[in-house]
């Protein structure tokens, strides 16, 4: 049976609480940063997306310049508190750690850029001083982390920026498609608002590109254009039974549950995850920290081909989600009208495919799952009917680019609507990389 109202408000409120808190004194945190070897060279920087100096802003926390220490890391990365606690740092800045080699547990990296992050957020310290208006305006499509990093290096160099967005809130994926143990509703509009603090950036809510403005008017209006519009909803599974009450889009599942409050969003007692990637990790352990009896998160491959990290993985198995290998969903049953169970194909394992992978291979076999939801995570369309509508050249649907620049005059484009979806942390430096080729175009004309 789906239903909301599983839990209590207080059960809520813990099973969605920080799942990785902050040092709870400035002793702790100058202990963990005095661990540091500050490496010459530093294999944890090289493995930043954004380059984050980490030995350098580390070593600002062990001498208790917490200030500089924030500006070290916003001057790379400008969601850097965000990134710190959505970052899979297991596969990047801690897993590159030296210590990983002696068998000692890695800097924990993310926790002190936190630490000196939150510190600048909280006393609002605008670290970065905007150059005068150079009177040249740019328009930005998402506010998500590649609208809002590219807007905050454009700003800060003397250029007025306007962000579209289309949500009623900024932040895109930080703020709608994220677990919620992850980061708070509240800390994404806090971050929000602190990047808009240097100045220079206006965000106009509720609006759609191709809807509420077209993309004709923004390149007669400014100077040039960036597109950050991210990608859209969940690849189907194109199987019978998909379109029954209580088969779920992941992202969609994971937005109205940020949108809408815990106890408003309903749940299966038995759910199915399709997908093996980080939105169906955060899609399964948020079903179960609903109210979820039992969660299967379904992936047509071996625990060796995942997308998701171990460490995420992990936290779904503790949250008391199960895994079934090798299978895919080949037909969801229904009784009036209602998901009551999902068959899956048995699969085996065949020569790599064009990524790599070795390609899966039904049996003949099935499986049958009694379950009463089922939720999609197996990938991310691109919005591929708009932009071609616009005739930007796109690869069905990722828009094509070449230094930043699109087919189309004045017109910029980069992040997840780009690469067809990376982690938060490569939409950031999309960013920085978009406002630089825009900077340096207007630098020519």
């Amino acid at each position: 049976m789906i239903t909301n109202n599983r839990l209590t408000a207080n059960q809520y409120e813990q099973n969605f609480a920080d799942i990785h808190p902050p040092f709870e004194t400035a002793d702790a945190a100058l202990v963990e940063a005095n661990r540091c070897l500050f490496c010459y060279d530093a294999p944890c920087t090289k493995l930043c997306p954004t380059s984050i100096n980490i030995p350098k802003f580390i070593k600002q926390i062990t001498t208790e310049n917490i200030k500089g220490s924030a500006h070290t890391i916003f001057q790379s990365n400008i969601m850097g508190a965000g990134c710190s606690k959505v970052c899979p740092v297991e596969k990047l800045c801690e897993g590159a750690c030296v210590y990983n080699n002696m068998d000692e547990t890695p800097i924990h990296i993310a926790k002190l850029q936190r630490y000196s992050t939150e510190i600048a957020m909280k006393n609002n310290w605008q670290l970065f001083e905007r150059k005068q208006s150079t009177g040249k305006k740019v328009a930005i499509v998402g506010a998500g982390p590649a609208g809002l990093s590219c807007a905050h290096v454009l700003s800060r160099e003397g250029v007025d920026v306007t962000i579209y967005e289309k949500e009623s809130k900024g932040g895109g994926l930080m703020t709608y498609g994220i677990a919620a143990y992850k980061v708070t509703p509240k800390f994404c509009e806090d971050e929000v608002n602190y990047i808009l603090g240097v100045g220079g950036i206006e965000i106009k809510y509720n609006q759609e590109l191709g809807k509420n403005i077209s993309l004709e008017e923004l390149q007669n209006n400014y100077d040039a254009v960036y597109l950050a519009i991210g990608v859209g909803l969940a690849n189907k599974l194109n199987i019978a039974g998909e379109d029954l009450e209580g088969v779920e889009d992941a992202i969609e599942f994971i937005y109205n549950l940020r949108d809408k409050g815990y106890s408003s969003i309903k749940v299966g007692d038995k759910v199915a995850v399709i997908g093996m990637g980080m939105t169906a990790i955060d899609a399964a352990t948020q079903a179960k920290r609903l109210g979820a009896n039992e969660v299967t998160m379904v992936y047509r491959r071996t625990e060796a081909e995942k997308n998701c990290t171990q460490h995420e993985l992990d936290i779904a198995r503790l949250d008391g989600c199960a895994t079934l290998w090798l299978a895919a969903p080949k037909e969801i049953i229904g009784e009036n009208g209602k998901v009551k169970a999902l068959i899956c194909d048995v699969m085996k394992l065949g020569e790599p495919d064009a990524k790599g992978k070795p390609a899966p291979i039904a049996t003949g076999e099935t499986i049958t799952l009694d379950v009463d939801m089922v939720i999609k995570a197996t990938g991310q369309n691109p919005f591929e009917q708009l932009v071609s509508s616009y005739n930007i050249n796109n690869n069905r649907g990722k828009i094509n680019i070449t230094n930043n620049v699109t087919n189309l005059a004045k017109v910029f484009a980069g992040g997840d609507c780009v690469n067809g979806g990376r982690e938060v942390v490569d939409a950031v430096q999309a960013g920085k990389e978009g406002a630089s080729a825009i900077l340096k175009f207007m630098l020519n004309q």
